[in-house]
């Protein structure tokens, strides 16, 4: 199974620190001390997590003028700040691209969607039910975000990605999925109310931080060590590592954990904010160009509920 091209759609709206100190007085410096981020994007007004996801998907098929739509056969969504839970994602993007008798699967594993989405590929793929998906992830956080909310108002932003993966490689610059694993840690610490969103109540919640910190460190790091065992790999060996979007401080702290050089660990967190199981994804468009042939890229990744997962890559 191969990655053949990704895109991204980022909203132009930037929110900066200063918009948190005005609101609720937190200073950018207390910010960016404890998560990194300097600004985030938000969705204008008309947009959601579907006309993101369209928006993502026409980006990649726009740089892809040889590749004919009409030849996707399975599209996947994840996010868990739906516009509609019914005409989901994946609905969006199947009736904007006219592809008509396809799958069509929209799920949500917090964070850690985009390896489950890549997961529910490998599985059409090897049953023979499809050759060439569509995973598309997208995130609309502002949408449920408390912005006076001072313990996590002021992570999120929005954003979306478009990933296009062929049972065959397409072309010599496809990279080939070596491996995906994922697992989820629900039994463990405060999986069950660190991060909710409840949109009856009170939107995104993340009352205990700590325990979130503390568990994405130890997963992503494990989950990303067992990658490389797996496959006879060192740390050295590996081009980019790709840490889900959630603070730069458990970035660090993975990097660290794995003896891995900083100046390859790729982050936007500090631009775009928190965007959720789409950060990873815009993360890989950010160094598609960079990538030349050998070159190993983990993505690893953490989320609420306490699940998680690892993808190697290669050119």
């Amino acid at each position: 199974m191969y990655l053949h091209h990704v895109a991204a759609y980022i909203p132009a709206a930037v929110v900066t620190n200063e918009h948190f100190t005005r609101l609720n007085g937190l200073a950018s410096d207390w910010i960016i001390e404890r998560t990194g981020i300097r600004e985030r994007r938000r969705a204008a007004p008309g947009e959601n997590a579907n006309t993101m996801a369209v928006a993502a998907t026409r980006a990649l098929l726009a740089e892809l003028p040889a590749f004919d739509p009409a030849g996707i056969d399975l599209i996947v969504a994840g996010t868990y700040t739906p516009h509609d839970t019914i005409y989901t994602a994946a609905h969006a993007v199947q009736r904007d691209l006219n592809i008509n008798e396809i799958p069509t699967v929209s799920i949500s594993s917090a964070c850690s969607s985009l390896l489950n989405a890549v997961e529910i590929v490998e599985g059409y793929f090897a049953l023979g039910k499809a050759s060439r998906a569509l995973v598309v992830v997208t995130e609309h956080n502002t949408a449920y975000n408390n912005e006076e909310d001072t313990i996590a108002g002021h992570l999120w932003g929005d954003g979306a990605a478009a990933l296009l993966f062929t049972k065959e490689r397409l072309a010599p610059g496809d990279l080939r999925v070596v491996q995906v694993m994922t697992g989820g840690a629900a039994p463990m610490g405060k999986a069950d109310e660190a991060v909710t969103l409840k949109p009856v109540e009170k939107g995104i919640v993340m009352p205990f931080g700590r325990d979130v910190f503390q568990q994405a460190c130890t997963y992503m790091a494990r989950i990303t060590q067992q990658l490389l065992d797996k496959n006879a790999l060192t740390i050295h060996e590996l081009t980019y590592l790709i840490p889900h979007q959630a603070n730069l401080r458990i970035s660090a702290n993975v990097v660290k954990q794995l003896g891995l050089d900083p100046a390859r660990a790729v982050n936007n967190i500090d631009r775009l904010g928190n965007t959720g199981c789409a950060g990873s994804a815009i993360g890989l468009v950010d160094v598609w160009n960079l990538l030349k042939k050998g070159d190993k890229v983990i993505v690893t990744v953490f989320g609420g509920g306490y699940s998680y997962g690892a993808m190697l890559l290669e050119k």
